[in-house]
């Protein structure tokens, strides 16, 4: 059993439950930078490794390579993308996902905070490429 994938989903679950957390502390009418903020005291409290605003380049645009910044990357692992906007775009999806394929990373998180009821989107890197060290 590949003892990495356990962790992934622990992970996940931990993130899940901070999402929730800081949803419930702020409420759903604050902005992106006042959840991220509080979210980054949550996870430093959690003792949870993370890179705020990642600044990476877009390699899929050949010589046209665009910077893009996503809002976390938890323990080199999931992507986690806040939006405070009355519903989640197409657009939004295709952005994380291209993410997650410059960043050969499996998974990432978007959460709308603006909505009442939080529902945390999965998005799933269906071009991961596995390194060595995570096979079993």
């Amino acid at each position: 059993m590949n003892m990495e994938k356990i962790l992934h989903k622990n992970l996940s679950y931990r993130l899940t439950g901070l999402l929730f957390k800081t949803h419930k502390d702020l409420g759903h009418y604050r902005n992106e930078k006042q959840y991220a903020d509080y979210f980054e005291k949550l996870l430093k409290d959690q003792e949870i490794k993370f890179a705020r605003e990642y600044s990476f380049l877009d390699q899929q645009y050949g010589q046209n390579k665009i910077r893009c910044i996503c809002d976390f990357i938890i323990e080199d692992k999931i992507i986690l993308e806040f939006k405070a906007k009355n519903f989640i775009t197409k657009e939004d999806y295709y952005q994380t996902r291209r993410y997650l394929v410059t960043l050969n990373l499996e998974l990432a998180i978007i959460v709308n905070f603006r909505q009442v009821r939080l529902a945390p989107k999965r998005v799933l890197n269906g071009e991961y490429r596995y390194n060595v060290a995570d096979k079993d």
